[in-house]
């Protein structure tokens, strides 16, 4: 596994690929965060990072499947994914060391945003009184969203050989999962009904709740449960597609 990671780590960071995404996603919430006025946090009148964490999965429905798009599509391209298959790994080996690359590159592009929370520290009038516990909500919150795309994206990449349709794939089932049991839940339907558990079963409830700063049991467990479930249909697409 580790030998999978450390590989996906150098071919992201080889080419200028990996810069320019990760660069492009902290420029995108630069602008809107301190220079586009519908959005920026000087023209709030108090201190928060609340854009951010709103502002954030919209940008990462971009950049994580774009980190992805290329996890399993190239090796299958290139023909690579018939001989890691015959070396002495096991498929979740392959699958985990995948994942767990595509996400430290996540966290590498979410770190510096710390800049933002020390920002808004600085022009704060009372530091004393930032709300340092939702703001770590907050983050862990985006940590785990990240975790959740990732998981998505790696299991689009299983899908196919082209990695532009991987990039699609995962797109859309990121925001199916973020957005669309949320929108969902508004069809008049399913109001005073099933409109509560569809908004449950969608990202978004889940994040908001930790975004609060409470850091609720079933909010963890839902984000691992999402996670285990790419990785296992990642395992079964990679098994299908090496055997037929």
């Amino acid at each position: 596994m580790l030998a999978i990671f450390k590989k996906e780590i150098h071919q992201f960071f080889s080419s200028i690929t990996g810069y320019v995404a990760i660069v492009l996603f902290l420029l995108a919430n630069g602008l809107l965060l301190f220079v586009f006025p519908d959005t920026s946090l000087l023209d709030y009148g108090y201190a928060n990072l609340d854009p951010l964490f709103e502002l954030a999965p919209l940008i990462y429905l971009l950049l994580i499947p774009a980190i992805t798009m290329r996890s399993f599509a190239d090796e299958f391209k290139t023909g690579t994914m018939e001989l890691l298959s015959t070396k002495p790994l096991g498929w979740w080996q392959i699958v985990t060391g995948k994942f767990l690359a595509g996400l430290l590159i996540v966290l590498i592009s979410l770190i510096p945003t710390l800049v933002y929370y020390i920002a808004v520290r600085q022009l704060s009038a009372d530091p004393a009184h930032l709300d340092n516990g939702g703001m770590a909500g907050s983050y862990t919150g985006l940590f785990l969203l990240g975790a959740v795309f990732t998981a998505i994206g790696v299991w689009s990449s299983s899908l196919t050989t082209n990695s532009v349709v991987a990039f699609l794939i995962a797109i859309f089932t990121c925001y199916i999962f973020y957005n669309g049991f949320d929108a969902l839940s508004k069809v008049p339907a399913f109001t005073g009904g099933a409109d509560y558990y569809l908004q449950m079963a969608g990202i978004k409830f889940h994040y908001t709740s930790i975004s609060r700063g409470v850091i609720d049991s079933r909010d963890i467990v839902y984000f691992l449960s999402v996670i285990g479930l790419m990785l296992y249909l990642t395992r079964l697409s990679l098994q299908r597609r090496i055997w037929d």
